[in-house]
């Protein structure tokens, strides 16, 4: 297993839709195990394949440290099916280190999708779990969570990331 580099905000992959999954064969597993591993190394909640530069519709979520009667869930090709309810919460994101904002989400989804072995999942999530899938998800279709703040906020975030970004060379 191998830690992957984060892309990081803006990088164009991040933007783009992502693939699905057409054969869950052994790149796709060494992939899935490599994800894990990047996500543990960079202490997040969840990864998905575009933020490692990977173009496929691919997640990897873990949110045990606030719930640990959830184990770690791998999705693949997943689709949210229903949505209830709204919260208004914190958030941050690995590709866009060092910033965190309020974003208004479900506050429980239900997602299918296929697990490492294929077989066809449902995942009913609130709360935390909630967020991450909506976020994770939102990562397959070429979003980011700045992208579901008012235009205001998002671009207050983008001089103060550029400044900062300035300040790194």
């Amino acid at each position: 297993m191998a830690v992957l580099e984060i892309k990081k905000y803006p990088e164009k992959v991040l933007k783009e839709k992502t693939a699905p999954v057409s054969d869950i064969d052994r790149s796709i597993h060494r992939l899935i195990d490599d994800m894990i591993e990047t996500m543990y190394a960079a202490k997040g909640v969840g990864l998905a394949a575009n933020q490692v530069g990977v173009s496929k519709r691919l997640c990897v979520i873990d949110v045990s440290t606030a719930d640990e009667s959830i184990p770690l869930i791998v999705l693949i090709n997943p689709k949210i099916i229903e949505k209830k309810g709204s919260l208004d919460e914190e958030e941050g994101c690995l590709s866009i280190p060092d910033y965190r904002t309020k974003v208004k989400r479900a506050e429980e989804v239900v997602v299918r999708a296929l697990d490492r072995k294929g077989n066809m999942i449902e995942i009913q999530g609130r709360d935390l779990l909630a967020r991450a899938l909506q976020h994770e998800i939102d990562h397959l279709d070429g979003l980011l969570f700045i992208d579901r703040i008012s235009p205001i906020k998002r671009e207050f975030f983008k001089k103060r990331y550029k400044k900062a970004m300035a300040g790194d060379r």
